[in-house]
């Protein structure tokens, strides 16, 4: 199997956003413990394509890219989703009417319900001051304070939930950034320490192979229709897989039992 050496995430241009009011009401937000708590957030419109620390995006609200060929728009079914044009390239998986964005002013993007509970998250918390980017290369960025990208689309951050994939090229990386499991385009899906060391791996190759967390707690990898490789966890719905900073692979129940592990 041709391994790949190192994980790009595409950053591109950081576009500068105006500083917007804050506005007097609280909303429901997060810390990077995990917890939710109150953060203030802004009412004003999001610029163009940034939704700058303490912004919403409402549902029918939507962020485009400079070149205009991307749009991240806040659905009225809850659903977060990147399109080109009329072609859906990523979304939440979240979906409940009524449901609204925040970049909140720890650094976390969560998308909550229309009765303030968390429905997904970037959990990249504890990086204040951070915004989102829409960018012309396609990929939604999380930039810290810094400049420094925190979290994309196409390199998830710490887990894959219920109903989340990954296709070819794309991956999960732990909190510490120190473990990425990887969906190769060669078919395997591999977890890598520090970039380029390679400690698990399912085994599988071919193209066009990708991995999702099933909504009945199952990690499949399919090729077309075929599942080609699972970890055998179904009847477990809402099981979530971790990428842990200890180097191993957990999925956890909904009441956090470990169920599956790639190191036993």
């Amino acid at each position: 199997m041709n391994i790949i050496k190192s994980v790009t995430v595409l950053a591109g241009a950081l576009v500068a956003a105006t500083s917007v009011a804050v506005s007097a009401s609280a909303a429901v937000g997060g810390d990077h413990h995990g917890g939710f708590v109150p953060v203030r957030v802004s009412t004003a419109a999001p610029q163009a394509d940034v939704l700058a620390s303490g912004q919403t995006l409402k549902a029918g609200q939507s962020l485009r890219s400079r070149d205009k060929r991307f749009q991240l728009v806040q659905q009225a079914d809850g659903n977060l989703v990147l399109y080109r044009g009329k072609k859906a390239l990523w979304s939440t998986a979240a979906p409940g009417a009524g449901a609204y964005s925040v970049m909140q002013a720890d650094g976390n993007l969560v998308v909550y319900s229309k009765s303030h509970t968390p429905l997904w998250q970037s959990n990249t918390g504890g990086h204040p001051g951070s915004q989102l980017a829409v960018q012309n290369d396609g990929n939604l960025v999380i930039y810290g304070a810094d400049r420094k990208s925190l979290w994309s689309r196409h390199q998830a951050y710490g887990e894959l939930a219920a109903g989340q994939k990954l296709t070819p090229g794309e991956g999960v990386r732990s909190a510490s950034g120190a473990y990425t499991l990887l969906q190769q385009k060669d078919g395997g899906l591999v977890l890598y320490r520090n970039g380029n060391e390679a400690i698990w791996s399912s085994g599988t190759t071919g193209p066009n192979v990708y991995a999702i967390m099933q909504a009945d707690g199952n990690l499949v990898q399919y090729q077309g229709n075929r599942a080609v490789w699972s970890t055998g966890t179904g009847a477990n719905p809402g099981a979530t897989l971790a990428v842990q900073n200890d180097g191993n692979l957990v999925i956890y129940t909904t009441d956090h039992r470990a169920i599956w592990a790639s190191r036993k």
